[in-house]
């Protein structure tokens, strides 16, 4: 190998952490053509656990990583959301998370083929932009965190993703789980979670609620909310918040709320226990 060829290779590997994830398309962007990659690969320096994306020979994936790899290294309009960001705020005891535990994504970008083939216990699952639209941005622009903050995401320090990953805050993770597709179940899980959300900050969920598009959310939300009356909901003003009109018989069967017109379960009380 030159020495030139030498330099650039010690280069790459010095940027690489155990866990860190390249693409080809990074590497390229980095001046590392496809066949110099397939070489570094022959020869083991670098391996390739799903085709199209690498690590140093040695390093081992981890979800952390992936993420870092789709918000800092591949530059995608995506953060951590719903669910999984619920359960990383501490809140995984309130929630069916299953046998495998699964990355909620949400954002306006695809995920990338190689995520789903990647050899990692976690699953990873794209669910859209969810139900906000607020401009789409790279997340990893340092100059754009006051635009993170406003639109209800926090970077959270881990020890595999120096520069932070980007994360719902549990407000935006509320209405985002809200949104998901109704279900008995779904109430369950919300109404569980919301009797321990006591410390919900609210001028961020006023905000969140004046710009989120889902009047089903809202509403899942703000009955649940007054259902375990949280002292923090009589400091929202619901003045810009667009409710809809009408009835939406979210449950069969379902009770209605008397103020915000969606169907629950009647058996609410018996599950939460």
């Amino acid at each position: 190998m030159s020495e030139h060829n030498s330099r650039k290779l010690n280069r790459l590997l010095a940027s690489l952490g155990d866990s860190t994830l390249v693409t080809s398309r990074w590497l390229r962007q980095h001046g590392y053509a496809s066949n110099l990659v397939a070489r570094y690969v022959a020869s083991g320096w670098l391996t390739s656990p799903a085709r199209g994306v690498y690590l140093r020979a040695g390093g081992h994936v981890t979800w952390p990583a992936v993420i870092r790899a789709l918000q800092d290294g591949e530059r995608l309009a995506m953060h951590v959301g719903g669910r999984f960001a619920l359960a990383w705020h501490g809140h995984e005891h309130y929630l069916r998370l299953g046998s495998a535990p699964t990355v909620t994504l949400y954002g306006s970008d695809s995920l990338p083929g190689w995520v789903s083939k990647l050899p990692l216990g976690e699953r990873f699952i794209g669910c859209g932009k969810g139900p906000f639209a607020f401009p789409v941005e790279c997340h990893r622009d340092e100059d754009k965190e006051g635009s993170l903050r406003d639109s209800g995401l926090e970077r959270l320090s881990h020890e595999s993703a120096a520069n932070g990953l980007v994360f719902a805050t549990p407000e935006r993770a509320m209405l985002e789980l809200c949104d998901a597709p109704v279900s008995a179940a779904l109430i369950y899980e919300v109404d569980a979670l919301m009797q321990g959300m006591a410390n919900l900050r609210p001028k961020r969920l006023e905000y969140l609620l004046q710009h989120c598009t889902s009047i089903k959310a809202k509403r899942i939300f703000l009955a649940l909310a007054e259902r375990h009356a949280h002292d923090w909901l009589s400091h929202i003003s619901l003045e810009g918040v667009n409710l809809g009109r009408g009835k939406r018989g979210l449950i069969p069967g379902g009770r209605l709320h008397p103020t915000y017109q969606i169907t629950l379960p009647v058996d609410l009380d018996e599950q939460l226990g």
